[in-house]
């Protein structure tokens, strides 16, 4: 019965080459993934951001491969071993075989963990339009922030599949606050940030300020330093950041996880075009 399911809404996808199939088997296993951990209670301490959130829960157009939680308060004795379990035997009462390990290490602010299956091809024969080597695996890494700054506002949402489950997920407001956080601090170009910084700015989405303000303080070049956040400073320091990008760099890091069709608005790309986006966010103040 699973392997119909699956097949169906591969077909729902239409995937359009193998790199794009790939994605929505990544997907379809983080639905089975969030359902379980909906299940065994993670949502009442934790909450579901970044990417794959706004993938999964508001329709963004780009896929994700990471599955990206924070904790509500502070917890540096978080474990996610129980979870993990619960994952494990959900999903196999499904027949979707995971391999679960825990990669924390203690006294670090984001705790890691890994998800691996090799179901698709060996437990699963699916109807797939593309050729898969059978033994390759899918593989989710779960990562929890235990620190987060202060200042995140939350909701609760529902995915529909594999069955109708509530997840916590993090605001528009307070996800665009940590996106820009991510942009100004990274070290490295990740043209994924990009993307979602357009996306944002399409849905006029208004970043929360003093949770940047705070992230800003917490982590990064501004670590320690009573920041003056505002959306003049935003401008002034996000046009700044613009200039510096590789902008052939982010196209390369973005490309594989845009649907096909996506792909040629990536032509665009660079400081013009980004500066632009930057002037339609709401004006800072006088």
């Amino acid at each position: 019965m699973l392997h119909k399911v699956l097949s169906a809404k591969i077909g729902d996808y239409a995937p359009a080459n193998l790199l794009e199939q790939e994605n929505v088997l990544q997907e379809l296993m983080q639905h089975y993934v969030l359902a379980a951990l909906s299940r065994a209670g993670m949502f009442t301490a934790a909450v579901f951001h970044g990417g794959t959130c706004l993938r999964i829960v508001y329709g963004m157009n780009r896929f994700s491969e990471d599955l990206d939680f924070m904790l509500k308060k502070p917890d540096p004795d978080f474990c996610w071993q129980n979870y993990l379990e619960s994952v494990r035997k959900d999903c196999a009462r499904e027949g979707i075989a995971f391999e679960a390990q825990d990669k924390s290490k203690a006294g670090t602010a984001v705790q890691k963990a890994f998800l691996k299956t090799d179901s698709i091809g060996k437990i699963l024969e699916l109807e797939l339009p593309f050729e898969r080597y059978q033994a390759r695996k899918i593989r989710i890494k779960l990562e929890i922030d235990v620190n987060p700054p202060a200042g995140s506002t939350f909701a609760t949402s529902y995915i529909t599949f594999p069955v109708t489950a509530p997840l916590t997920t993090q605001s528009l407001e307070s996800g665009f606050a940590l996106k820009l956080h991510a942009l100004l601090c990274r070290s490295y170009v990740k043209g994924r940030d990009w993307h979602d910084f357009v996306w944002y700015v399409s849905r006029k989405t208004v970043p929360q300020l003093d949770l940047l303000g705070h992230a800003l303080r917490q982590q990064g070049p501004w670590a320690g330093q009573e920041v003056p956040v505002s959306m003049r400073w935003v401008h002034e320091n996000m046009a700044a950041a613009i200039q510096r990008i590789d902008w052939d760099a982010a196209r390369q890091d973005v490309q594989r996880f845009l649907p096909l069709r996506e792909q040629e608005s990536l032509r665009s790309w660079g400081a013009d075009f980004f500066l632009q986006q930057l002037s339609r966010m709401a004006m800072p103040e006088i």
